[in-house]
């Protein structure tokens, strides 16, 4: 791995340079220090700090995975404010896919298979069970990643399924890792303001993780932003992953997750590309414990992403065919991206490609 530049820099905003000390003496940013992030208008500095916190852990690699997304139901008890995808029995657009729809899904040679999908009313847990068993045995070269906290909290609350009964069926059958997904923000405010009280809070989701780490599940972490949150609920949220990473370093990645206006308009536009960039690279300095922070093409676009990799990402996540939940809310990005396109984004950044699996075990370095 190349060395690292640890030479003095210069910062427009002068509020940086103490950062740039911790960062540079690999010390842990406070809550304040992650505001000022979120505050200062020297971006181009906040890139550096990110930058060289991400070199310092992977050099010019940036990861990606050949993956599917997969849906099964967008049927869904909650009605959350900021959902684009959710739908009740017998509206438009409604969909449920029995388990043999979700294996032709799954080609050949896929690495990974992410499933997340809507609180269904009425499928039982064991409809699950089945489904992950069956991608197993047909597809073992795939490895699964299914289930956001959310839906295994859902599990308790529709059948009466511990969440640590679930995942320890769910891993038998043949679960690999779970995405991060239903994190939302960790505020009580927006839970309530938002309407998703009747899914796993923040407490809750980080029980769920706690559980899924001790039972050797790694997974993966998100923040939804760029509508009504504050700042100040931003920087609390990464630091409860963070606090929760301290205690169990089963985290893999975190990916922030921008907000889609679609229908749903909780704000007028869409947070700007330089919003975006900003968020990541805050993560990348506050979150020092996790391994990997994304860049997620599909809600930044490709041109943000790319760009992202040059402020603290080392991820962009993979070709996901056919990723529903953001396209549901509008979109504009292309609903699947052939890997020839990822290599293209990742050395636009100057990046060296690396092709991973769902663990982030490296299959091949595309110098």
């Amino acid at each position: 791995m190349p060395a690292v530049d640890t030479a003095p820099l210069t910062f427009r905003d002068s509020r940086l340079h103490p950062l740039w000390d911790k960062v540079r003496a690999g010390e842990r940013l406070s809550r304040e220090d992650g505001q000022l992030l979120f505050e200062t208008e020297d971006l181009h500095g906040l890139g550096r700090l990110a930058n060289f916190a991400k070199s310092r852990l992977h050099g010019d690699q940036v990861f990606f995975v050949l993956n599917r997304y997969i849906n099964p139901t967008n049927l869904c008890v909650l009605s959350c404010a900021f959902c684009d995808f959710a739908r009740k029995k017998g509206e438009a657009g409604a969909f449920e896919n029995s388990i043999e729809d979700v294996l032709e899904m799954i080609k050949p040679g896929t690495r990974e298979a992410h499933i997340v999908g809507g609180h269904h009313p009425d499928w039982p847990f064991e409809y699950f069970e089945r489904m992950i068993a069956a991608i197993h045995a047909a597809r073992p070269e795939t490895q699964i990643k299914a289930f956001t906290a959310a839906e295994i909290d859902y599990f308790w609350r529709r059948w009466k399924i511990e969440p640590r009964e679930a995942l320890v069926r769910l891993q038998a059958a043949g679960l690999h890792t779970m995405p991060g997904g239903g994190a939302e923000i960790f505020s009580a405010r927006l839970q309530r303001l938002l309407r998703f009280t009747g899914k796993a809070g923040a407490d809750r989701w980080l029980e769920i993780h706690r559980i899924a780490h001790g039972l050797g599940i790694r997974s993966n972490a998100t923040m939804l932003y760029g509508h009504v949150e504050t700042l100040a609920e931003r920087v609390e949220h990464m630091l409860r992953l963070r606090e929760l990473q301290d205690e169990t370093g089963g985290f893999l990645t975190f990916i922030p997750l921008l907000y889609q206006v679609g229908e749903t308009k909780l704000v007028p536009r869409q947070a700007s590309s330089v919003e975006a960039i900003r968020v990541v690279a805050t993560s990348r300095l506050i979150l020092d414990n996790f391994p990997h922070i994304e860049a997620y093409w599909v809600m930044m676009g490709e041109a943000a992403a790319s760009l992202a990799l040059n402020f603290g990402a080392d991820d962009v996540n993979g070709t996901l065919v056919d990723e529903r939940i953001a396209h549901a809310a509008r979109a504009e990005s292309p609903a699947g991206l052939a890997r020839e396109q990822i290599l293209r984004m990742i050395r636009d950044a100057g990046r060296t490609p690396v092709e991973r699996d769902a663990l982030y075990n490296v299959v091949q370095v595309w110098n």
